[in-house]
């Protein structure tokens, strides 16, 4: 059986057994030097549990309430969202996933001990934001692929509007397959919410912390004088560190936010090691991992310090590898606007059932093989 048709199938049975635990995976497979660690993100849309948070405004997404939240459709969404993370991973499931829109602990605790996933020993990474909707990110993590030493939360604190609260970002500094430190950051900024020149001046204060936290880690790096670097070999790169920051960013990558304050350049411009090369870029105005009306949006992305794609380095990322994933299960047809649209799991309050209104994003990092 082919591997689209397995898939697909997976899927059909998820929809019938939310809860089946079965899957092809290998969960002791063992990572080889030379071969690739599969870093996924994906805005998961309102993965909330069915209990009232008396802390939060969460109280549509239980039974009472607006969406009529049950636990039999969070089993059913936290089954949808384990497999298609499984078929993403072609069988061999990340090694890093970033989240943004999980409500708390508890499901992502269901998502790693009472799922599919549960055979690959998943670590979690999360703690509750001051969202004011409960809305969290988080990292899971395969322990004997990622070892983190050391992680962090950064709030954000508007100083033009200290009544709004926003989703911290999440850093995370570790050593990747016993190979080299890696620094992480996943991001879920504001929203468009009243239109998107209104609000572009949260985006862009995000931006702008975002950015000092980068130059603090970049700033350690060795310098090597002005020469042109884009030919440089490993030795004369070895000392710049590896940043990698993902996110739903509800701005595309040629917006002020991404482009003019964090710095976030084309990877066909990438000349500088410690500079920050965006690497959806490529795909601006031709792919989208958000369809709002007919306007597919890039709000989804990677963005890489230029260390990870300069070089024969110790990790280094291929940006070829990086994929919106859109296979035909995760969408459904566009009456309204043509085209196909992300199969998602509410619209307004009508529920659908689907995955997520956001397609999910991945890219590779090679692990170089230290016997050549």
């Amino acid at each position: 059986m082919s591997n689209f048709l397995f898939v697909t199938g997976l899927v059909i049975l998820a929809h019938i057994y939310p809860v089946d635990s079965d899957n092809r995976a290998i969960p002791d497979s063992n990572l080889k030097m030379g071969q690739h660690v599969r870093v996924l993100f994906w805005n998961v849309e309102n993965l909330f549990d069915y209990h009232d948070d008396t802390t939060t405004i969460d109280e549509e997404f239980t039974g009472a309430g607006a969406m009529h939240w049950t636990y039999s459709k969070l089993r059913r969404k936290l089954a949808h969202v384990a497999k298609t993370i499984l078929a993403a991973g072609a069988w061999n499931p990340p090694g890093i996933i970033g989240f943004c829109e999980v409500e708390n602990r508890y499901v992502l605790n269901k998502l790693v001990y009472d799922s599919p996933l549960k055979p690959f020993h998943y670590r979690i990474i999360h703690r509750n934001s001051p969202d004011r909707r409960g809305i969290d990110v988080a990292i899971l993590y395969r322990e004997t692929i990622f070892n983190p030493t050391y992680s962090e939360w950064i709030s954000i604190q508007f100083p033009f509007d200290t009544i709004v609260k926003t989703r911290d970002i999440l850093y995370v500094k570790g050593v990747l397959h016993h190979t080299d430190t890696i620094h992480l950051f996943v991001n879920h900024w504001p929203s468009r919410r009243g239109g998107e020149k209104v609000s572009a001046p949260k985006r862009n204060y995000v931006a702008s912390v975002l950015r000092q936290k980068a130059d603090s880690i970049l700033r350690t790096a060795k310098q090597y004088g002005t020469r042109d670097l884009r030919y440089a070999n490993r030795e004369s790169l070895i000392a710049y560190p590896y940043i990698l920051i993902m996110g739903d960013f509800n701005d595309e990558p040629d917006n002020e936010s991404l482009c003019t304050i964090l710095r976030a350049g084309h990877p066909d411009t990438t000349e500088n090691p410690s500079g920050l090369v965006n690497l959806m870029y490529p795909k601006l105005h031709l792919e989208g991992s958000h369809k709002f009306r007919d306007h597919w949006g890039l709000l989804d992305q990677f963005i890489t310090s230029g260390s990870l794609v300069m070089g024969e380095t110790n990790l280094r990322i291929d940006p070829g590898s990086v994929t919106i994933y859109k296979p035909d299960f995760m969408m459904k047809d566009d009456i309204k606007y043509l085209g196909n649209k992300p199969n998602r799991t509410f619209l307004g309050p009508r529920y659908l059932g689907g995955f997520s209104d956001h397609l999910l994003i991945y890219l590779d990092i090679r692990i170089r093989d230290k016997s050549h």
